[in-house]
């Protein structure tokens, strides 16, 4: 989860502008390990459309269609709403269900890991839930004084989590990784 250096996730109506865009290499590589693993990104609707289309345009491209990219739109992916009837993107199937039985179903197959691509209120849904087994928060060095939490939903202190690393990269991100 990305996040700026006093903890939201996003603007308060959603904005992204304070995002680091330009990372270094070692944090690119980060992230080529911690997904080189993955065999299923879920999603929560808000984030879907973005997501998914993004990452298609991507390979869509030539000069951008990097084995990253590749990886995002080959990889399977479960988007979770109340509200869509259908999904149309390839490599993607919904869940209506409850939250807690559906990430349970899938955290008992057989399979490697599952990694989200949030939306502060779907991570926020799963981390009340305590459905999240390891945390990668990607720290920016940003402050933006109001916006979008990923811990606003617990209601006692359910997210006592234990630190495995800390790595701080040239581009200024800091990313800390907890288990719980």
């Amino acid at each position: 989860m990305q996040m700026t250096i006093d903890g939201f996730a996003a603007g308060p109506n959603g904005e992204l502008d304070w995002m680091v865009q330009d990372w270094d290499d070692e944090l690119k590589k980060y992230v080529d390990e911690i997904t080189e693993p993955v065999d299923c990104i879920l999603l929560g609707r808000k984030m879907s459309e973005g997501f998914i289309t993004s990452w298609a345009s991507q390979i869509a491209n030539p000069e951008t269609a990097d084995a990253f990219a590749h990886k995002m739109v080959d990889t399977p992916k479960i988007v979770f709403s109340k509200t869509l009837e259908s999904v149309k993107w390839e490599n993607t199937e919904l869940a209506k269900g409850d939250i807690v039985e559906e990430v349970n179903r899938l955290k008992n197959q057989t399979g490697r890991d599952i990694i989200v691509y949030g939306g502060a209120d779907f991570v926020s849904s799963l981390i009340k839930e305590n459905l999240i087994d390891e945390y990668n928060l990607f720290i920016h060095p940003t402050a933006i004084g109001r916006g979008m939490t990923i811990f606003g939903k617990l209601e006692d202190k359910s997210a006592s989590l234990k630190l495995k690393s800390s790595q701080s990269y040239n581009c200024g991100i800091v990313v800390n990784t907890y288990l719980k």
